[in-house]
């Protein structure tokens, strides 16, 4: 799964972000390179929501300079940096609960139409990005329940969908902020190996609490700390980081 490429497909450079002079992320330096799953995790409050924000453009940094495949996006808008290839997924889930399953999708595919989001057209006019979304939709396992809305889907399904809404903006650089959160055991195992299966050919930066999901999937994990990088490397040397150990005492996790 690990590239072989020398330079990363994102860069943090000296990031620091402030709100009403706190510091919530503390001059981070973080290179994901390509073709990794590449998790960031912490106690709670340690910056890594944040962190995302920064990366696609939520928030802008106090200073600092932001890379994506090489160019500089310091300046950049959230949605110039979705059209570059990075796309994040939320905590909660985001899709149209009145919809059908092939019906959100087939609106993320509206992206590439040269009419864009052409609500008002004619559904006839939309069929051509069926079979599109229905290859998304059996990517993520939800091809036979296409058509029943979203507010019908369990929650674990519910984020499965949310996923192939993400995927059909064709990510180069993918971000899932807590893919697990509020999945019962069985959801979790298959969301599990639904990551692993779409990071093929694709990066994944993805902060979870999970720590045995972290364990399993990650091939690089950075350990946060109030804003600041406490530790980087393979699970097996962060876990036995007498820092990461301290930073995890008494702190709630998965």
């Amino acid at each position: 799964m690990i590239a072989d490429q020398a330079a990363p497909i994102l860069r943090m450079d000296h990031v620091r972000k402030s709100f009403a002079g706190f510091d919530a992320v503390r001059d981070l330096s973080l290179a994901v390179m390509p073709g990794t799953i590449h998790a960031l995790i912490g106690p709670n409050g340690a910056g890594k929501t944040t962190v995302f924000n920064l990366a696609t453009k939520f928030h802008q940094p106090t200073s600092g300079r932001i890379f994506f495949k090489g160019q500089d996006i310091t300046k950049e808008t959230s949605s110039e940096i979705a059209r570059l290839g990075m796309v994040r997924s939320f905590q909660i889930s985001a899709v149209f609960a009145s919809m059908t399953a092939l019906e959100n999708v087939r609106i993320a595919l509206q992206r590439f139409r040269t009419d864009h989001f052409a609500f008002w057209r004619s559904e006839r006019r939309l069929h051509s990005l069926d079979t599109r979304a229905r290859e998304l939709l059996d990517q993520v396992g939800l091809d036979a329940m296409r058509d029943r809305t979203a507010g019908e889907l369990p929650y674990g399904r519910r984020r499965a969908l949310e996923l192939a809404t993400t995927l059909a903006l064709e990510p180069e650089l993918l971000l899932l902020d807590e893919p697990m959160a509020g999945m019962a055991h069985e959801d979790v195992n298959r969301t599990a190996e639904l990551i692993r299966r779409v990071a093929v050919n694709r990066t994944v930066l993805m902060v979870e609490h999970n720590l045995s999901v972290v364990a399993d999937l990650s091939d690089r994990i950075t350990v946060l700390a109030r804003g600041e990088i406490l530790a980087e490397g393979t699970y097996d040397v962060v876990s036995r980081d007498p820092a990461v150990i301290e930073a995890y005492v008494g702190t709630d996790h998965d």
